[in-house]
């Protein structure tokens, strides 16, 4: 068989299950592999940068790594966004990137590059393929980094002369170690801290917010200790809804993370580490833990998050709290009223409130509008709310097809999308037609990069208001997202009124298919 068959016959027997690509020349052996190896099933996407979107959102749904196929270094750099975001979620991703044949190096065609340099800032783990004897051993070797805990970015360079050269069998699967419980000295440490100052500390957890168990455990420890439960803004996934323990995220505005944490004696870190704001001002700090507080590990981030929580519990001897997880406790809370009149981020994530089934996966990139959507969406039904880690921009709609196509035909998925954002990534909305996937996309309107608009009177800057305008203003022309979800495949409405907009969510969420919302916000 070629290389690239023997590489892909070791993905399949280490669980790889889907390829999101974007191939070119060198990656032809590759994708004529594909053919052969029918339990791996490919997935176009019409950007890099969606690519590896759709990988974040599937690792994030699935918890296990899919595979992206790039090409080439630029198709490298053009993934590198999203693949930040993937990489500071912890996101299991195993990209294989096509380049030249080894033979054709030395002549510097235009397309050549050094790839394993531009790879190496976004990569956890990164080799470049050497013969297609190997080349199997070197899959093996890269889906194990993908799964060493807490998830990692594995690249894998392979030149086209390596996946089309002739090798016999393939190698199996490496074993992957789960991650350890943490140490019994650090579940001593934390219970200690919590015993005697419990009320004036907060756990911040990781990848445990978007657990059932996890949450299970936190609420026994807040609940006996009188601490309270905090997670990270890069938490992977995290569990909303009326009837789940609240674990708040930590602000991303770094006067709303030191409000949150004023008074805090002691943050017990599972996972997490210390908060810091994701940009400097002259009037907010950097460092967000209170000046004094002390720091307590009970988990480092390889380590098992759940199990440390649950040992904190244990040694706590927090009551058990019964014997439904947090996730799936039935709604306690009164039925969320229609919005009516103006359209706008609160009345949108009322009508989420209002319609969004149980167990659904809430893909969220609403910039701005994001904390009015958040304060209405945790009366919501139980489901999964996914951010963007990273903070670079364009996640949301790629994730959320990545999320739809892990989660299958059983769960709905919703993505709520800034309209600036939305335009780094709308070829994912291609991919979600042609593959029919069930996402409701809402793309919030509000013609202007708002965010940045607020920041500039946050750090101090004076910017003379019409050159602000060109730039932080989307407007003039007016961007029709309901033509453009059309010509991409996706049918699409239009609301500008609370009613309307709650009319069209309950419709979309009752039919099956990706649709759009161009949800029109009040000015």
């Amino acid at each position: 068989m070629t290389g690239a068959e023997s590489l892909l016959r070791t993905m399949a027997a280490a669980g790889i299950e889907v390829c999101f690509a974007n191939p070119g020349t060198s990656e032809m052996h590759f994708v004529s592999a594909l053919g052969a190896v029918a339990s791996i099933r490919p997935v176009l996407g019409l950007f890099e940068g969606a690519v590896s979107g759709m990988a974040d959102g599937y690792a994030r749904v699935a918890a296990r790594p899919a595979m992206t196929l790039l090409h080439l270094g630029t198709g490298f750099t053009n993934a590198g966004a999203n693949l930040h975001n993937a990489r500071r979620a912890k996101s299991p991703v195993v990209n294989v990137v096509g380049d030249h044949a080894t033979t054709h190096k030395r002549w510097d065609s235009p397309l050549k590059s050094d790839i394993e340099a531009l790879a190496r800032p976004l990569s956890d783990w990164l080799r470049m393929a050497q013969s297609p004897q190997t080349l199997s051993a070197d899959a093996a070797a890269a889906v194990a980094a993908a799964r060493t805990a807490p998830g990692q970015v594995a690249t894998l360079i392979l030149p086209a002369d390596v996946a089309w050269g002739r090798t016999e069998g393939f190698a199996l699967p490496r074993t992957v170690v789960p991650p350890p419980p943490p140490s019994e000295a650090a579940v001593d440490r934390a219970a200690r801290v919590l015993l005697q100052r419990g009320a004036s500390s907060v756990l911040l957890v990781r990848a445990a917010a978007g657990e059932p168990r996890g949450i299970t455990a936190l609420e026994r420890i807040c609940a006996h200790t009188g601490a309270r439960a905090v997670h990270d803004l890069v938490a992977p996934r995290a569990l909303r809804g009326a009837s789940v323990y609240p674990v708040t995220r930590v602000p991303y505005r770094a006067e709303g993370a030191v409000a949150l944490l004023a008074g805090v004696t002691d943050l017990i870190l599972v996972g997490a580490h210390p908060p810091v704001a994701p940009f400097a001002y002259p009037q907010f700090p950097s460092w967000l833990t209170p000046e004094g507080a002390a720091l307590t590990w009970l988990a480092q981030e390889h380590e098992d998050e759940v199990l440390g929580l649950e040992a904190l519990a244990e040694a706590l001897r927090a009551p058990r709290l019964g014997a439904q997880p947090a996730s799936v406790k039935p709604a306690t809370s009164s039925p969320v009223p229609c919005p009516r009149g103006p359209l706008d981020a609160t009345a949108i994530g009322c009508s989420i409130a209002r319609h969004l089934p149980q167990g659904a996966i809430l893909s969220e990139e609403a910039i701005s509008n994001g904390p009015a959507l958040a304060a209405q969406t945790g009366q919501a039904a139980p489901h999964w709310h996914l951010t963007n880690t990273g903070g670079a921009l364009g996640q949301g709609i790629p994730l959320a097809t990545g999320a739809a196509i892990a989660a299958g035909s059983d769960r709905k998925v919703v993505n709520v999308q800034a309209d600036g954002s939305a335009m780094f990534t709308l070829q994912a909305l291609w991919t979600q037609a042609r593959e029919r996937l069930d996402v409701v996309t809402i793309i919030l309107a509000n013609r202007s990069y708002a965010v940045l608009r607020a920041e500039i009177e946050r750090v101090g800057a004076r910017v003379e208001p019409a050159l602000a305008g060109k730039l932080l203003d989307i407007g003039n022309p007016d961007i029709d997202w309901v033509a453009l979800a059309r010509g991409l495949g996706v049918e699409a409405v239009r609301a500008s009124t609370a009613e309307a907009f709650d009319d069209c969510l309950a419709a979309a969420l009752r039919r099956p298919g990706p649709l759009l919302i161009e949800a029109v916000l009040s000015r």
